[in-house]
């Protein structure tokens, strides 16, 4: 049996404590319930509440929870009470907070029980991620129910102090810190996968990203590169075309050496190990919102694949993030990482740009440490959250 990295340990909540219920429409396989999953265990864990989780999909929420039966529609899983969301809703007592994740509508017949509570519950609506200017003006606004005597208020994570901040666990900082000066926990943790440690000249890259063509172009470059390059590949929509760049249907605990290059198809790997490859890695390829906040506390170099929107609204939402990230970057390094950002997002990517983001990787190490100090001075999204809900009794 393989090892797991070290989990936050799990209070149980308190009989007499608030009930949040947290609703989850699964849209994009792990991005929505993947910051679902970990808003729920944060509140339970750290903050002591009772949480039920109502999910939509269970078939899509075992891969971040093996221990999750998608069989059971309610089963007590690290703290939480996860429920199966159905599309006849059984009669159930809203909780004292109602958490709408990224605009899913709840059930009527819940809405219509949460008025006749003699306490209306706190009705959030938890938004998206963004680093737009005007995210900071609309957070903690309210919005009136038409006929109800409710009041939801929009929610946005973010990256400035007059937003709802980044999920972050309390104890994050220290078991990357513990993992990443432990050697012989890297070693295991490529192990328990099936693999060797990363030859130490080779530079390890995680790659998880939206299927695109850029990533032929990227695994072609690394080939025929100088110095060698490892990659993981966790079984995802990234791995058609990595498939398609080797000619061949690939599996799970296969190695695939091209040139240069050293191929790693992983499993798909749970939210804990994920963290511990992020760790593991020089340059993480993320994508959506959940893997894109995790590897930011990673604090490693970085490479995002954004959703994608309509009339290419995802670019806007880019290059707001860009501008802050990159505020603090000598010119060229900005430049350079903008460059490739931009190209990765356009599908399409030559050596010469991966060449100028190789040769900026120790400048945007550094970079990545003091990004990761910067925003965990802030208070986090679910303290945040716990904070603003108490506000509104």
């Amino acid at each position: 049996m393989l090892s797991r990295p070290s989990m936050p340990a799990v209070a149980n909540p308190v009989p007499s404590a608030p009930q949040w219920d947290i609703f989850c429409a699964v849209v994009d396989n792990f991005g929505d319930i993947g910051v679902c999953w970990r808003l729920a265990r944060q509140l339970a864990g750290e903050h002591g509440l009772r949480v039920r989780l109502w999910v939509d999909d269970l078939d899509a929420f075992r891969p971040l929870c093996p221990a999750a039966d998608p069989a059971t529609p309610r089963q007590e899983l690290a703290g939480v009470e996860v429920r199966q969301w159905p599309r006849s809703f059984p009669e159930v007592a809203p909780g004292d907070v109602v958490v709408e994740a990224f605009g899913c509508r709840i059930p009527e017949s819940f809405v219509t029980a949460m008025a006749r509570r003699e306490t209306r519950p706190a009705w959030i609506n938890l938004e998206y991620l963004s680093a737009e200017d005007w995210v900071a003006e609309c957070h903690a606004l309210p919005s009136p129910h038409p006929r109800l005597p409710l009041k939801k208020h929009f929610f946005f994570p973010g990256f400035a102090e007059n937003t709802g901040g980044l999920l972050r666990e309390r104890d994050l900082a220290a078991r990357r810190l513990a993992f990443t000066n432990d050697p012989r926990a890297q070693d295991v943790f490529w192990q328990d996968l099936g693999f060797p440690p990363p030859a130490p000249d080779a530079l390890s890259v995680s790659l998880f990203a939206y299927e695109t063509p850029a990533i032929c172009d990227l695994l072609r470059v690394w080939s025929e590169a100088e110095s060698p390059v490892c990659c993981a590949v966790p079984v995802s929509r990234a791995l058609p075309p990595v498939e398609a760049f080797c000619g061949q249907t690939l599996q799970a605990g296969e190695t695939i050496r091209r040139g240069a290059l050293e191929l790693r198809i992983l499993p798909f790997v749970e939210q804990a190990r994920y963290d511990a490859l992020l760790w593991a890695c020089d340059l993480n390829f993320v994508r959506g919102e959940d893997s894109f906040v995790r590897a930011q506390w990673a604090a490693r170099p970085l490479v995002w694949h954004i959703y994608v929107q309509e009339e290419a609204a995802h670019l806007v939402k880019l290059d707001a993030f860009l501008d802050r990230y990159c505020a603090a970057l000598p010119d060229t390094v900005g430049k350079t990482l903008r460059t490739f950002w931009h190209a990765w997002n356009a599908g399409h990517l030559d050596a010469e740009q991966w060449q100028a983001l190789a040769a900026a990787l120790p400048a945007l190490r550094a970079h990545a440490a003091a990004w990761e100090a910067q925003q965990a001075a802030q208070e986090d999204l679910a303290s945040a959250l716990v904070r603003f809900c108490r506000s509104l009794v």
